[in-house]
């Protein structure tokens, strides 16, 4: 997460979904009173001991509003990206098993017994992308919110809004596996639509 008091903005991080590309090129602006949170690549924690607890950078929004308060949190311009929820648990289970190697040696099996046997709903990455974005009744809390399909006419959309100088974004820390539809079978498909409905309906993302 980043929170801007010069430019008056909140960076929503939500992972799996470009937000290091994101940050490398926002950092370029910030002012001495800004601030950062983040646990991959660079350790940068809040001042605020109750959000530098958490320990990352993929703070949500019911957790920060109370901590900023809701004057300063309704006037801030606040934005993330999300991306499809298919695409995203691919990425998710290249990733956790790059050491492994058990998605690259039986990628559907080992979709499998994630989001059947381990579902690792503590971990950040696993996590639905709307708990990250939503206020305590449910509603979406953010201004914006750009989609990693079109990540750089998104971020352009941004800077844009904020006044800022746009950049072409760098792609950091993608995990490495094919196209995402090349991996899914239709129980697959209904495994993690049950698990991720509530992100395919409030960003309109589908299978097709």
């Amino acid at each position: 997460m980043i929170i801007s008091h010069a430019h008056r903005f909140i960076f929503f991080a939500v992972p799996k979904t470009g937000t290091h590309s994101v940050r490398r090129l926002l950092r370029a602006h910030l002012g001495a009173d800004d601030l950062e949170q983040v646990g991959l690549f660079e350790r940068k924690t809040f001042p605020m001991p109750e959000l530098a607890a958490i320990r990352h950078g993929h703070i949500s929004a019911q957790q920060v509003e109370p901590v900023l308060g809701a004057e300063t949190f309704g006037a801030y311009f606040k934005f993330a990206f999300v991306r499809n929820p298919f695409d995203r648990f691919v990425s998710y289970c290249a990733f956790v098993s790059r050491d492994s190697g058990d998605f690259e040696r039986s990628p559907r099996a080992f979709m499998r017994y994630v989001i059947r046997d381990l579902q690792p709903l503590d971990h950040p990455l696993f996590r639905p992308q709307y708990e990250f974005l939503v206020d305590a009744q449910g509603n979406l809390a953010m201004d914006y919110v750009g989609r990693n399909e079109q990540m750089q006419q998104d971020y352009d959309a941004i800077c844009a809004r904020l006044g800022l100088p746009s950049a072409t974004l760098d792609r950091v820390n993608a995990s490495n596996h094919g196209p995402w539809r090349d991996y899914y079978d239709a129980e697959l498909v209904a495994l993690v639509a049950g698990l991720y409905q509530r992100d395919l309906d409030l960003f309109g993302y589908s299978f097709q």
